[in-house]
């Protein structure tokens, strides 16, 4: 299926590769990102930019290997092959990176990554809730600290509080594109999807990344009303949950896809993760702090949001099947697959296939068996 929109979203985004050196020309501050609990709202409030840094691509990985051990997460080895290398330009351009405590592994090649650039550390709880929030808030107080010092501004309640509305209009944009699929067939593949979410991460203008995705909705939208939606080819529609995935890291999408499902929907950081909105009454700073504090990742006990997004998002996509994806050696996914497979069953006698993999075409062949026998048993 082809889109007139996506077609233009694609073409921006190839221009937009460029528009980070233009950024930097014309003086702008740069803050590189690593993780969903970094806010990118205290960049933008400090009139910087804020980027998704690198780390979908099995390409660094041989290099990163080098200095880090080989079982390791992939996405920890891309994300420091990339700085080791200097071939992402998002990295480079960084003024400041921004990373988190999410696991052992990335906590201290975040301490390596600090001998080459400048990096700012949040120190995360692992209990979600109103116990661990002053504690957050206080990180993230720091966090605005280091961004007045480190950039020579000042961030005002104002500044944090329009910077809110600003990323709140983002993700309800980007949450609207991503509900497409819930049609069904779905007028977008789970490949179309996730390359659009994952280009769009990386534009410095986030007025663009509104109206791009905007542009892609209005237009199925459109096509839906007027009943003229080209008809998908159908086949089991299946959730994808776990670990983050990008173009570089697309193998598990793309082989569901060959085989005959509809990735319809993504409850990762890539995709549901991301569309809670920030409160935008009250103090700005403690908004943000709850929010970014509830985001459901693995690391957190008990991770109970997880589960809550999971229940909402079988209602709304009503999946044939759920694929759990996790990255060799991510250890809190790895042991959280035992819970998603039994709440999957228990709550939706809803099938589930955990796969267990890395960013190399190694065993594609391999899975490829297992997703088709998994697609089979689910019908659709």
């Amino acid at each position: 299926m082809t889109w007139e929109s996506i077609e233009r979203l694609k073409t921006a985004a190839e221009r937009n590769a460029l528009a980070i050196s233009e950024v930097k020309a014309a003086g702008r501050k740069v803050v590189g990102l690593y993780c969903l609990y970094s806010p990118a709202e205290v960049a933008l409030a400090a009139g910087a930019v804020p980027v998704v840094l690198c780390g979908t691509r099995n390409d660094p990985i041989a290099t990163a290997e080098q200095v880090l051990p080989r079982n390791l997460c992939p996405l920890i080895k891309s994300s420091f092959g990339f700085a080791m290398e200097g071939s992402c330009p998002y990295l480079s351009a960084a003024d400041l990176v921004v990373a988190d405590t999410t696991c052992d592994g990335k906590k201290k090649m975040f301490e390596l990554l600090g001998e080459m650039k400048p990096v700012h550390l949040l120190h995360l709880p692992s209990t979600p809730g109103e116990e661990a929030l002053p504690f957050w808030h206080g990180q993230l107080e720091g966090l605005v600290k280091r961004v007045e010092s480190d950039f020579g501004v000042a961030i005002t309640q104002e500044n944090l509080t329009d910077a809110i509305r600003l990323a709140n209009r983002e993700r309800r944009a980007l949450k609207a594109l991503m509900d497409l699929p819930q049609m069904d067939p779905a007028p977008v593949t789970g490949m179309q999807m996730l390359e659009m979410l994952f280009k769009l991460g990386f534009f410095a203008d986030r007025e663009t990344v509104i109206e791009l995705a905007e542009g892609v909705v209005d237009e199925v939208q459109a096509a839906a009303k007027a009943g003229t939606l080209p008809q998908g080819k159908g086949g089991p529609r299946i959730l994808l949950t776990g670990v983050p995935v990008g173009m570089g890291s697309h193998k598990v999408v793309r082989l569901i896809e060959e085989c005959g499902g509809q990735v319809v929907c993504m409850e990762n950081c890539t995709g549901y993760k991301k569309a809670d909105l920030v409160d935008e009454t009250g103090d700005p700073l403690t908004a943000l702090a709850r929010r970014y504090l509830a985001t459901p990742c693995s690391v957190m006990v008990p991770n109970q949001g997880r589960f809550d997004l999971l229940e909402k998002l079988v209602a709304d996509f009503r999946p044939h099947g759920v694929v759990d994806l996790t990255w060799q050696a991510c250890h809190t996914y790895n042991v959280e697959a035992y819970k998603v497979r039994n709440f999957l069953r228990d709550r939706f006698d809803l099938p589930s296939l955990h796969i267990e993999t890395d960013y190399s075409e190694a065993d594609a062949e391999q899975l490829k068996v297992r997703i088709e026998a998994f697609l089979e048993m689910v019908g659709g």
